[in-house]
């Protein structure tokens, strides 16, 4: 059989095929995926179920003068694919590799960067818009799922773009499924229109035998319209977006490339906004994948054949936190769980299984989470928030006025904080310590391994009283400080070791990084200072002052941005007390961080601990005498003058 996909370097060769032929694209280009993804990792069963629905825009549409915006860019990758990039689709999501999301820098038919949900509506209008404001002539289609479309920033753009004349496509990519299955009234809404295709698709026959009803003169025609109107109404459902303002179409078999290339072909001449409803199944072609399609979602590289993933993930801070969770959770029963659509993600799964009555997964809605929080904490509820870093991002004007102005008890379970790898620029959680350490009343937490995960979340629910929020990464752990027993206190940090060359402030993630750095330092003769703060606020001020005081040379590290983190408010601290300190802060730079393992990007960035130690020896040169040394290339001699 020819390999068609090996035709293929451009959209326009797709318009060369016969339908039959593109059939025998979609099942290649299955076969495409399961085999590079199970090497790479990825989104697979979004993409699964998007192939057919890929193919058909392609093949109707012109990218990239007709603009084609895909809402978070989890099923892109057929479109990656056919524009020009298979035979760099090994690389996915690796270092120097191609995004496993739409990237403008990496293709002109990734129209608009995507990453998070539930923009690609917005997006498009306001290219409708520009399009209209400029006289020129292309087509917009938003892709969207219906797990997006529960976002908040969704609706805001459904209700604008039903209520303008734009010429604007929007395809509901409707799979039932976001990571998990689907909750809310726009979920029953689209599982009835599910329920009833034949009769939602009767309804252009019923319009058109209601138009050919006749006028009765001039001075009725209005009336008539009217009560053919009320008729029509009592008869015949309207979904949500007719009422919106939306020329509807569907319920459309996703998987039927002969229908959605019909209903394609007529809705790019249709005036106005036209929302056409497709049904796929998630993961489809792929058993393991249409069984378990929320295992599916983000999977690390797995074997094919069973569909069993390489990398075990059971043992992570996500599994930590759930266990700790349920746990605590049988001792106080004002502790609730809130979750937006990631039950599985930040470990909740077990908590929602054993409490269902207290456990609440909202959908893709961050923003209405958090004030669904303060409602609960206002009335006395202990809620808990678990969401992973850079989704909290989108609900900071909630949590700042809605939890921190009012102090309310809300604990923020930030999973994924610091660089998460291969998701890349969209999904680094390297912000969260900016947008909240300058919020009234907020207290942020960071343990450095999970024995501190468990101690900081038994106290943010049993002992704090005010918004908090305990930040940890991905991923897998160990157990770092297992000799150090001391209680979790407000704003109270411990040291590790005890030092006169120099100070190293460190929390979290880094503090592993940091006993390495100053064990190599010991054998170099240099005698460090270590400190977790354990609290990034309030910090220990009387720990750091006693220290930088004593030593007069401070170093911080941090898994985050170098702006408003930990190292700014060090700096911030030593400046309030008006010490003359030398402070060098180790951080990740002032740019978007892109992909890569979360190893690479620690080295790229200098935050390895071999970098760490060459940093914090170029700080130390000054005045000293310098020898090379094989291991780290610098050695300190005369090191009495150190200090």
């Amino acid at each position: 059989m020819d390999n068609l996909l090996g035709r293929i370097n451009v959209p326009s060769d797709i318009k060369k095929l016969n339908r039959m032929q593109l059939k025998q694209l979609a099942e290649e280009i299955r076969k495409l995926l399961i085999g590079s993804v199970s090497k790479t990792g990825g989104h697979l069963a979004s993409n699964l179920g998007a192939v057919e629905l890929t193919i058909a825009l392609h093949f109707i549409f012109d990218s990239p003068k007709d603009k084609i915006i895909w809402d978070v860019g989890h099923q892109s990758y057929t479109h990656k694919i056919l524009t020009g990039r298979k035979e760099r689709f090994g690389t996915l999501r690796t270092l120097n590799g191609i995004s496993g999301f739409p990237k403008a820098s990496e293709s002109e038919h990734d129209i608009f960067n995507t990453g998070h949900s539930s923009t690609s509506i917005s997006a498009a209008l306001g290219l409708a818009k520009a399009r209209d404001i400029k006289n020129e002539n292309y087509s917009v289609i938003s892709v969207i799922g219906d797990g997006a479309l529960t976002g908040g920033m969704a609706f805001e753009a459904l209700n604008d773009a039903g209520r303008s004349l734009n010429n604007l496509i929007v395809v509901l990519n409707d799979n039932n499924f976001s990571i998990r299955q689907n909750v809310g009234g726009l979920s029953k809404h689209l599982a009835q229109i599910r329920t009833e295709p034949a009769y939602f698709k009767s309804k252009e026959l019923l319009e058109q035998a209601f138009n050919r009803i006749p006028g009765i003169g001039e001075p009725l025609a209005e009336g008539l319209n009217r009560i053919k109107g009320a008729i029509k109404y009592m008869i015949m459902h309207r979904t949500l977006f007719e009422e919106l303002g939306f020329k509807y179409f569907g319920p459309i078999d996703g998987h039927d490339l002969n229908e959605l290339i019909d209903i394609f072909s007529k809705a790019r001449f249709i005036k106005g906004p036209v929302l056409i409803h497709v049904r796929t199944q998630k993961g489809k072609g792929y058993g393991p994948a249409e069984e378990k399609p929320h295992a599916f979602h983000n999977v690390s590289s797995f074997e094919i054949r069973s569909g069993e993933t390489l990398n075990d993930k059971k043992d992570s801070y996500s599994a930590i936190f759930g266990k700790e969770m349920v746990k605590l959770a049988g001792e106080e029963c004002k502790l609730v769980a809130i979750t937006a659509a990631m039950p599985d993600g930040t470990g909740l799964n077990e908590f929602s299984q054993k409490y269902p009555k207290r456990f609440f997964d909202v959908g893709i809605a961050e923003q209405y989470a958090v004030t669904f929080a303060a409602g609960m904490a206002k009335s006395g509820l202990k809620p808990v928030f678990a969401v992973y870093s850079s989704f909290l991002q989108r609900a900071y004007d909630q949590i700042l006025h809605d939890v921190a102005a009012q102090n309310l008890h809300v604990t923020f379970a930030i999973d994924r904080a610091g660089v998460v790898g291969e998701d890349g620029e969209t999904h680094q959680g390297i912000y969260d310590l900016s947008y909240l350490s300058h919020i009234p009343n907020m207290s942020i937490l960071s343990p450095c391994d999970y024995r501190e995960l468990k101690q900081m979340l038994r106290y943010a629910v049993m002992e704090h009283n005010g918004p908090i929020a305990i930040r940890y990464p991905r991923g897998k752990g160990k157990v770092v400080l297992s000799d150090i027993k001391d209680p979790v206190t407000w704003h109270k940090g411990i040291r590790i070791c005890k030092g006169t060359d120099v100070t190293i402030v460190t929390a979290g993630n880094m503090v592993e990084t940091s006993l390495q750095v100053a064990a190599t330092l010991k054998n170099e003769g240099i005698s460090v200072d270590l400190i977790n703060v354990r609290f990034l606020k309030p910090l220990d001020e009387e720990l750091i002052i006693g220290s930088a005081t004593r030593i007069k040379k401070v170093v911080t590290i941090e898994d985050h941005s170098i702006i408003g983190g930990l190292g700014s408010n060090v700096l911030q601290l030593l400046n309030r007390y008006e010490l003359n300190i030398e402070i060098k802060m180790f951080g990740f730079p002032d740019h978007f961080i892109g992909q890569g393992t979360r190893s690479e990007l620690f080295r790229i960035y200098k935050l390895d601990a071999d970098s760490l130690i060459h940093g914090i020896l170029r700080l130390l040169r000054k005045n000293k005498l310098i020898l090379k040394d094989s291991v780290h290339g610098v050695y300190l001699g005369n090191r009495s003058k150190l200090k």
